[in-house]
């Protein structure tokens, strides 16, 4: 039965959410039906549909009392807009639905997984949160909280763990039947773990296995958001850590995000080997991945920051979106990823030019626009290495964003300074790239209010939201020196 609270949002989200043009969202990439977005939830396959449900306060663009927005979509790009799926109107998540995920049981219902928030009073009289996991059962469209929340609370942490920190369990479910979660969680001392968890009986119940990884205070404090699966011959595990301090160009100060790429030991233990960030721009936090009926593992995020989201456009009815999700491999010891394979389907005319040699700024015929899929590669020209390269995009005037590489430091910037949110945040971030053979690809990737960018074919990624006004359409490349350049365009037709 829907719930007062839960049939407020609906209502709300029905009669306002479909008053916002879409001309004022992304082409293709998620958007809440109305008010605030943030992190991926319940990204997942079911009945052969994927869903993916969000962190969500339908009444204003402010995060507030978390709920679960809904949508579900057939080619990762279109997206239908479902009722809002969870509220919090239960003693238990009162104070919130935090993040969670997703999974279809054995007798046809489809299981939610999230974490369920009260506040109370310490000894000290000072209110904090106390975070326990909940489940809820439901339709695909509908969904009821189940008697026995919550299935884990302190009771159920080993010893050392937080109640405060306890949060956003990723299920899955193996050949056998059984139940797996991995949950974050604080330790004793003051820094993140993941936590595995299973169940024998689809999810009503849970014993402890063992903490999979810790951070020992060395990448961020409270680890958020935790993935594990596998992927070509290897165990991965994400997730958010908060409160990073900079790693060289690795790692950024603040909320990051962090890949661990390992084996699992013969007593199920896992054992890192390579250690990388997920994404290297400005705008991503909280991937949540699925393993599609095709075999892909195909990962998305939500495509903003923490320490940004209080600088919006005036008098938006909608914020957050998710990246565009993206196809994950792993190739000599890293994650590569790529935009999902069905974008291409979406190309519209082809504008093709080779062996450019620029030096200065140029434009080249056919290159503008702010919905499109264009491949930049760059290399010298003859002996003679250029200091710099440009890649000036949704520009006009007043307005652009930059993407430069400079081949002497083998680093990428990009550069939303004058990208239409005139606010003292960050705007710039670099990192190191990998040219092969002196030559560098990039796949630049825009959606009206993003640009996300592939290094040399998925290496690396980084993402950034921008607000520029959308009739700054212009693109331009700029080289301090001669480089020698070639464009493959085309516009996106969704």
């Amino acid at each position: 039965m829907t719930s007062e609270v839960l049939q407020k949002a609906r209502d709300f989200e029905a009669h306002y959410g479909p008053h916002i043009p879409e001309a004022e969202r992304p082409a293709f990439h998620a958007t809440p039906t109305i008010g605030w977005m943030n992190d991926p939830n319940g990204f997942s396959f079911y009945k052969g549909v994927c869903h993916l449900f969000y962190q969500y306060h339908p009444y204003s663009n402010e995060w507030g009392p978390m709920h679960w927005g809904h949508l579900t979509t057939r080619d990762f790009l279109h997206w239908e807009r479902l009722p809002a799926a969870l509220a919090p109107d239960r003693e238990y998540d009162a104070a919130g639905c935090f993040s969670g995920s997703a999974a279809e049981l054995s007798d046809g219902r489809q299981l939610l997984m999230y974490t369920g928030v009260r506040r109370d009073r310490d000894e000290e009289g000072f209110i904090r949160d106390v975070q326990t996991q909940c489940i809820a059962l439901g339709d695909g469209v509908n969904y009821e909280k189940c008697d026995l929340n919550p299935v884990l609370s302190g009771p159920d942490l080993p010893p050392g763990g937080s109640t405060v920190d306890f949060r956003d369990p990723k299920i899955w479910q193996e050949p056998d039947g059984t139940f797996y979660a991995v949950i974050g969680n604080r330790t004793d001392d003051g820094s993140g773990a993941i936590l595995l968890y299973q169940s024998k009986d689809e999810g009503k119940s849970w014993t402890f296995v063992r903490t999979l990884d810790a951070c020992h205070n060395q990448y961020g404090k409270m680890w958020e958001c935790p993935d594990f699966f596998p992927l070509d011959g290897r165990q991965v595990i994400l997730t958010s850590p908060q409160d990073m301090n900079p790693i060289g160009l690795e790692f950024h100060a603040g909320n990051g995000t962090l890949c661990l790429i390992g084996d699992l030991d013969p007593d199920g233990s896992f054992a890192r080997k390579y250690t990388q960030a997920v994404d290297y721009g400005l705008d991503f936090y909280a991937p949540q991945t699925v393993a599609a009926p095709d075999g892909r593992r195909v990962m998305i995020a939500w495509m903003q920051n923490w320490a940004t989201v209080g600088a919006k456009p005036d008098q938006c009815r909608w914020f957050g979106q998710m990246t565009l999700p993206r196809e994950l491999s792993i190739r000599d010891g890293r994650l590569y990823q790529l935009p999902v394979r069905e974008l291409e389907r979406c190309r519209g005319q082809q504008v093709v030019h080779r062996f450019i040699p620029v030096s200065g700024e140029v434009n080249l015929p056919g290159v503008q626009g702010r919905v499109l899929d264009m491949t930049v590669t760059v290399r010298p020209t003859g002996g003679e290495i250029y200091r710099w390269f440009r890649i000036r995009v949704a520009k006009d005037g007043e307005h652009e964003t930059i993407i430069r590489y400079k081949p002497n430091e083998s680093t990428l910037k990009i550069d939303r300074t004058r990208s239409g949110l005139p606010h003292d945040i960050v705007h710039t971030r670099s990192f190191l790239v990998r040219p092969k053979n002196g030559e560098l690809k990039l796949r630049v990737i825009l959606d009206r209010f993003s640009v996300e960018v592939f290094v040399n074919d998925g290496e690396q990624a980084a993402s950034s939201v921008i607000y520029t006004r959308q009739e700054a359409d212009a693109i331009t490349f700029e080289a301090g020196g001669q480089a020698l350049v070639d464009v493959e365009k085309y516009d996106l037709k969704l």
